[in-house]
């Protein structure tokens, strides 16, 4: 590694640091170093949570990488979901170098930057699943592996240094319905080459049994669907799971259901999906006129929002705002699982459907869903056929991450590196180790601006939150005007009003000489008057704004 004038470059080294992905779940974004250049996998984000109120979407900080975008070859991406490509829109101009992905992922991609008016400005280049390609001194190979998405890949990553295998996301799925994953086989002849590094994805490493197949889930589908005839059934499944939509078509088919899609990510992927050569055997989808015109037991629909998310279908259907309607006795089928975070945004629409008489199946009830993720004997399975020298966990937190490390250890992985974002660690030559941390951190959509995520706006906003806001308002004759904004006061709100403005007057004419005339001081004393009337009368400590609003005060 060099510093040259304050710039980190790999020099005849293999480099790796995670700038997302790495001690969270979501966000992916790797970097790989060697003989001076820079390559990256992925370039996602994750959804905004409670602690960024306001925003939508959450992304990694690239300033580091921005920083050396002239060493940067290319953004290799894994898979289409949205923590591995959602970034795309927003980055990748400003990064100027081409996207390499596979075809389905690469037209998903290329919707993405023409809805952002950025088409023009990104370079995406279509790699078949089985050619291998060179970007300065690494020679990259997609190695295909079943996952909840068309066209879910791992990545063979060739340096002079040694091999790198990143897995992205995987499972083990004898019966994938979508896409042909490598074999046992393949895999430990990949591991037979020597494998340097095995970047492995930490989901689901506490669980103990194999995550499933989603040719269980197909079966489980057609058996819960028959189970609920003559009603009006609605599933909610990730858009993305083209194989669970192919399910679906068969289920409808099987079951003499009619086949109606419910929202516009879902068509977007459907048409991605044809054009890529999957879906062939999708049944004519129905529109919702007709699908409400058949009797209730011959439609099945297939909705988006089993995460909760207000706008999507499945949370207008729910509030009876959407045009498939249902009744008690109808049934919604959650084809998913709940991502974390979104426990309360989805036990809402839940309650809202239970609170009509409307039937829940999820997971738990019924064989409807596998994840994407692998579990504990997948993990072995992988580590037997590979064979890594070093196994550095990814795509966890730190508690999945740590457990996999030890999991390795267990099956005799003679080197394990648990780094988080920013850590920039070497992989070879010597022993793997940590050697810096580079800038690192979180960004925020909020409105159209990507903004800090720990930034003085957002800290302000949580602030108001928790304790509200007192504005004061000193006109002529230094008369003070108080106003309270989200305070816990309802009767007492005059009273307080009242004594505020009071004990602000109080303040002000306590003060002396200059500090009477002085701007700042006449500020700092009414705040901080303001502040001790609203935490006498109601606990809280709320921000406090000052506005001098008379002529004496104009500068």
């Amino acid at each position: 590694m060099k510093d040259g004038g304050g710039t980190l470059n790999p020099g005849a080294e293999l480099l790796f640091c995670a700038l997302g992905g790495s001690g969270e779940i979501g966000m992916n974004v790797n970097l790989y170093g060697c003989d001076g250049k820079w390559l990256m996998v992925d370039l996602g984000m994750t959804f905004g949570a409670n602690e960024y109120p306001g925003t939508e979407l959450v992304f990694a900080d690239l300033a580091f990488i921005e920083a050396r975008r002239e060493h940067l070859l290319g953004v290799v991406l894994t898979h289409a979901h949205e923590d591995h490509i959602g970034a795309v829109p927003y980055f990748a101009p400003d990064l100027g170098v081409p996207l390499y992905a596979t075809p389905f992922t690469a037209r998903l991609v290329a919707a993405k930057l023409e809805e952002a008016g950025v088409a023009d400005e990104v370079e995406v280049i279509v790699i078949d699943h089985l050619d291998s390609f060179r970007l300065g001194p690494f020679a990259i190979r997609y190695v295909p592996l079943a996952h909840s998405i068309a066209e879910g890949n791992a990545l063979v990553i060739d340096t002079p240094y040694g091999r790198v295998f990143h897995t992205g996301d995987w499972k083990l799925d004898e019966e994938p319905q979508i896409g042909t994953p490598a074999t046992a086989a393949q895999l430990r002849a990949i591991g037979d080459e020597g494998v340097l590094a095995l970047v492995c994805d930490s989901t689901n490493v506490f669980n103990a049994q194999a995550s499933g197949s989603e040719g269980a889930v197909a079966r489980g589908l057609v058996e819960e669907v028959r189970r609920h005839k003559g009603r009006r059934v609605v599933v909610t499944t990730f858009a993305s799971n083209v194989a669970r939509l192919q399910t679906l078509g068969e289920v409808a088919r099987r079951t003499g259901r009619a086949l109606c899609i419910a929202g516009r990510s879902l068509d977007r992927i459907i048409a991605a999906a044809k054009a890529s050569n999957y879906l062939k055997k999708l049944p004519e989808i129905v529109n919702f006129d007709h699908a409400m015109s058949l009797p209730r037991g011959d439609v099945l629909v297939l909705a988006t929002g089993g995460q909760g998310e207000p706008r999507a279908a499945l949370a207008r259907i729910a509030e009876g705002n959407h045009p498939i309607a249902l009744e008690q006795g109808d049934v919604v089928l959650f084809s998913s699982r709940q991502i974390p975070g979104n426990e309360l945004a989805i036990g809402r629409i839940q309650n809202q459907l239970a609170g009509r008489g409307i039937t829940l199946v999820t997971d738990r009830q019924a064989l409807i869903h596998v994840s994407g993720h692998p579990g504990r004997p997948e993990l072995e399975a992988l580590y037997g056929w590979l064979r890594p020298e070093i196994l550095m966990p990814v795509h966890g937190e730190m508690r999945h991450m740590r457990e996999q490390a030890a999991l390795g250890k267990a099956c005799g992985i003679a080197r394990q590196l648990v780094q988080k974002n920013g850590d920039l660690v070497r992989l070879a030559p010597g022993a793997p180790a940590r050697l810096t941390e580079v800038e690192n951190g979180r960004l925020v959509l909020d409105g159209e601006i990507i903004a800090p995520a720990d930034g003085e706006a957002m800290v302000m906003r949580r602030r108001l939150a928790a304790n509200g806001l007192v504005v004061v308002a000193i006109g002529e004759g230094r008369r003070a005007v108080v106003s309270g904004l989200g305070l816990p006061l309802i009767e007492d709100y005059g009273a307080f009003i009242a004594e505020a403005e009071a004990d602000v007057g109080a303040a002000l004419a306590k003060l002396r000489g200059g500090a009477a005339r002085d701007a700042g001081e006449i500020s700092e004393a009414a705040r901080l008057a303001a502040r001790r009337a609203a935490t006498r009368w109601c606990g809280k400590k709320p921000q406090v704004r000052v506005l001098l609003v008379a002529q004496e005060f104009a500068p």
